[in-house]
């Protein structure tokens, strides 16, 4: 049964295909589409982990709204930080073994932004938060055998805090659903401060 429901004539587009997000736009139980951005995320450059989350979460949704101006379109950016510095989706294996042994025995920021843009109604909202995690000590041989699973692979700081990497999160401060990827309460906030849902 649907918690929530569009209001009559609106549609909700997620300018992403992030399985995670899709699942917690799932869990309000509207309809929506799923069509991710093409954009290139190497063109954005800060040393700001807040900005760089608004700016692509922005940009996200600016390019799929010129197709679908009529709808509320929803871009979303998340990335980890440890001490300002931005641990982006590892390129390789010995990547996320560095940003893993960086992350190990320390708390970091998690950074998550979403934009919600319709261009017929001239509705722009980006809002950003933080979360802090606490990460046990990861020995080596742990190190290499979650690398070994998979996992890290496109996954912002080398880990899934809903996968097998929870294991060595000893605590969080902040939004759960901010750390997977995007605040899925203060995003109904903003939907229905629009009349959407």
């Amino acid at each position: 049964m649907a918690i929530f429901k569009l209001k009559e004539n609106n549609t909700l587009v997620l300018a992403s295909s992030s399985p995670r997000r899709i699942e917690f736009l799932n869990t309000m139980g509207v309809d929506f589409k799923a069509i991710p951005s093409s954009l290139d995320e190497s063109i954005v450059k800060t040393k700001s982990p807040k900005e760089m989350v608004e700016k692509l979460a922005f940009l996200k949704a600016q390019i799929v709204s010129k197709d679908y101006p009529e709808s509320y379109v929803i871009g979303a950016d998340t990335v980890v930080a440890l001490s300002d510095q931005i641990l982006g989706k590892p390129k390789d294996e010995d990547d996320a073994k560095r940003m893993l042994t960086k992350l190990s025995g320390q708390t970091h920021s998690v950074w998550s932004a979403f934009t919600v843009l319709c261009k017929k109604q001239s509705i722009e909202i980006t809002k950003s938060f933080e979360s802090k995690v606490l990460m046990a000590e990861i020995s080596e041989e742990e190190i290499d055998n979650y690398i070994k699973t998979g996992e890290p692979e496109g996954k912002a700081g080398s880990y899934a805090i809903q996968g097998i990497g929870s294991q060595f999160v000893s605590s969080i401060s902040g939004s759960y659903s901010n750390v997977v990827g995007l605040n899925i309460s203060e995003l109904i906030k903003v939907l229905k401060s629009y009349n959407v849902i």
